[in-house]
């Protein structure tokens, strides 16, 4: 009987547990509002796509609904509106953040497994490949 109770109350919890995790504070005030000089606010949009959400981080900001993103959306807005360029407003956000929020990383130490991973995971699918069709030819 006291099993039973320990797992309605994990149950419980489980069920419960992504309504505690919802913020309970406001987004920020340009998070969902555009620029009103629409040159700006495509500077913005183009650059917001190109950023990762660090919550998400399959998502750019744009696409995100991440407490965060919406926080990154509303200085990106800020930002350009103040007259940075999306290239100023990148460098200062990869500076906060890391190369992490860009899915453009620049190549370095950090991101080098980033660039390369695929080439040699390429690489190694077409030997597994040839060796594959060599014991094929064989039998």
């Amino acid at each position: 009987m006291r099993g039973m109770r320990v797992a309605i109350a994990l149950a419980g919890a489980l069920i419960a547990a992504p309504l505690a995790a919802q913020s309970d504070m406001p987004q920020a005030r340009m998070a969902n509002t555009q620029l009103s000089d629409p040159a700006k606010e495509a500077e913005a949009k183009a650059l917001m796509n190109t950023l990762r959400c660090l919550v998400c981080q399959g998502q750019s900001i744009a696409d995100s609904d991440a407490d965060m993103a919406g926080d990154m959306r509303a200085l990106v807005r800020q930002r350009i509106a103040a007259g940075d360029s999306a290239e100023q407003v990148r460098d200062w956000l990869i500076e906060r953040y890391g190369d992490y929020v860009s899915y453009d990383p620049p190549i370095s130490a950090a991101t080098a497994p980033l660039w390369i991973a695929p080439i040699v995971m390429l690489i190694i699918g077409v030997i597994v490949a040839a060796t594959s069709f060599r014991r094929k030819k064989r039998a």
